[in-house]
């Protein structure tokens, strides 16, 4: 058995609030004069950043408050008019506007250090980067100074009335249950309000207990035709689970819209001519939101199934940098490889996973659906349902769950480090041992262990 040493994660919530008409104005206020205050600073901040930028955060704070903020100490600050301007601002908010444009100008200064040395650079005449002092940034609430939380379902916020800074007590209608594990730790929230949405974006900082996992590691084959093939094999090479994830519905719903889209564009500039930035913006907007749900109701069965089976750990294949090859321009093919969810589904994942302490592996993705999981060799695809192929034995197989079985061979060599893993081989099918192992190693070793 092997334990995982708990790791600190930070994961944010959504609480969703319940404002009347009166409080939807003070909000509306409070966003606005937080942000002016944000772009004054930027420009201070960018002014003195040779003073400021080598100084660590808490000093960085009391700096650029000795610039603009009047005391009995510091009774004539450089920038004393800001006082005046933003009569009574808390300083709770000011530290936390001060913060957003310390990290405003780092971000400009990293990226115009890049330009200037040509890392950044895609082509001789690339622009350099603008300083963006107006950011659409919402207030951080400190608890306390600007948040007061009465139980799960009140919480008391510090508002601009637009000539002073009152108390108001909003309701909360929405919750997620991060706040029910005690290990959590609740960290400073974040107002996020327009004329569409009002929440409280919430972060935690997540402790995941320590885990003794079951000797089996779950496997993932992403694919094109299935969304997800999920096997669970132990660590003798037996294999206790198998499962398709597909939501084919919710692809239908994504590549109907996509289609649209190339009928629209041909209607609107004909055979020649070039669209107008913007174009089916919100076409792809709702396919993009399509995407990240099918992802995430994928990614949630696949952590179900490595929690109801205890997985040592998730195993991938390492598909970073993967660039189609196959399909025609504009094919329908070609398309479907766009709409592949690779990275999505692992990263979504490895964030569900790593909560609840689980660890998240790639393997190398060469011949894992190539190779028969037997050890027989090389597989011959179905010329009619290329899902489907034939074994050197003749044995009828899927292909999606050839390769599941052998992603999960690689992931329990690679995660028990064994040293006689490297001796591993196959004459049949004379592939690299470790990278190409298979199902078949897995016994090979078992049988090797017992005699």
């Amino acid at each position: 058995m092997r334990t995982k040493k708990p790791t600190q994660i930070i994961r944010t919530d959504k609480w969703t609030l319940n404002p009347t008409a009166e409080q939807r104005v003070l909000f509306g206020e409070t966003v606005k004069v937080y942000r002016r205050f944000c772009r004054y600073l930027v420009g201070i901040v960018f002014t003195h950043w040779s003073e400021l930028g080598s100084l660590p955060g808490n000093n960085v704070i009391s700096a650029v408050e000795r610039l603009i903020h009047r005391t009995g100490k510091n009774p004539h600050p450089k920038y004393g008019l800001i006082d005046i301007t933003f009569h009574k601002f808390p300083s709770y908010y000011r530290r936390a506007a001060i913060m957003l444009a310390v990290g405003q100008v780092s971000s400009y200064m990293t990226r115009y250090r890049e330009w200037q040395s040509g890392m950044s650079r895609k082509r001789k005449d690339a622009k350099p980067p603008q300083l963006q002092a107006k950011t659409g940034c919402y207030p951080t609430l400190y608890k306390g100074g600007c948040y007061k939380l009465h139980g799960y379902e009140q919480i008391e916020i510090k508002v601009f009335t637009g000539s002073d800074w009152v108390w108001t007590t909003v309701q909360i209608t929405g919750l997620c249950n991060r706040h029910e594990i005690p290990d959590n730790k609740l960290l400073s929230p974040s107002l996020i309000f327009d004329a569409q949405t009002c929440y409280l974006s919430v972060p935690f900082h997540c402790m995941p207990a320590k885990r003794i996992a079951d000797q089996n590691v779950v496997a993932v084959d992403l694919g094109i035709n299935t969304t997800a093939t999920v096997t669970v094999v132990t660590f003798d090479g037996t294999v206790i689970h198998r499962e398709f994830i597909h939501h084919g519905r919710d692809i239908d719903r994504r590549d109907k819209r996509l289609k649209s889209v190339s009928k629209r564009a041909s209607k609107t500039m004909g055979k020649g001519g070039k669209l107008h930035k913007g174009f089916c913006s919100n076409t792809y907007r709702k396919c993009q939101n399509i995407n990240n749900q099918i992802s995430h109701i994928v990614s949630k069965r696949i952590v179900q199934i490595a929690t109801k089976f205890n997985a040592a750990a998730i195993v991938f294949e390492n598909l970073k940098g993967w660039r189609a090859k196959g399909g025609r321009r504009r094919s329908n093919l070609r398309q479907r490889f766009h709409g592949w969810l690779k990275a999505k589904i692992r990263d979504y994942t490895e964030m569900k996973w790593q909560e609840l302490g689980g660890e998240v592996i790639d393997v190398v993705a060469a011949y894992t659906s190539k190779l028969a999981y037997d050890g027989s060799g090389i597989v011959k695809r179905d010329a009619k349902n290329y899902a489907l192929a034939t074994l050197a034995s003749g044995k009828r197989y899927n292909c999606d769950l050839n390769a599941s079985q052998n992603i999960a061979a690689r992931g329990i060599l690679q995660l028990t480090r064994r040293k006689d893993s490297e001796d591993l081989s196959s004459q049949r099918s004379g592939r690299s041992p470790r990278s190409w192992a298979c199902l078949c190693d897995l016994w090979t070793l078992d049988s090797s262990r017992l005699a």
